[in-house]
């Protein structure tokens, strides 16, 4: 069995940004979701519906708001690149010298790597290299 998430209005809002619910989803009257579930239906034309994100749904979630409790959209900060603004080039950083490898030494009778030491593992034979 092949479980698929089906397809409705609120998967064509933007997140956290507030569109008229009357724009989205025609119906009956509805609650601001800050006024709570004891407050006077809100005619659409007067709500507006956020869809929040969600950290356990990719989808996410939507809230209708009264015009006094409506969240701000978000503020959109250009981003700047900090290099950019100085006008000055900074050197790039020094490498270091890459570190030399001691070449890999085998044991002549044992046919294994030896290490640093000179002393196989095996076999106990000496090896210089």
């Amino acid at each position: 069995m092949r479980i698929v998430a089906s397809s409705d209005w609120r998967d064509g809002l933007a997140f956290e940004t507030p569109v008229l619910v009357s724009e989205v989803s025609p119906g009956e009257d509805a609650r601001c979701f800050v006024c709570g579930a004891d407050s006077a239906p809100v005619p659409r034309t007067e709500l507006w519906a956020v869809k929040h994100r969600h950290p356990k749904n990719h989808s996410g979630y939507v809230r209708f708001y009264c015009l006094a409790h409506r969240p701000a959209p978000p503020r959109i900060t250009p981003t700047v690149d900090p290099r950019r603004t100085t006008g000055e080039r900074r050197a790039a950083p020094r490498r270091s010298t890459p570190a030399v490898e001691r070449p890999s030494v085998l044991c002549p009778d044992c046919f294994v790597e030896v290490p640093a030491t000179g002393v196989c593992g095996i076999c106990g034979n000496t090896v210089v290299a």
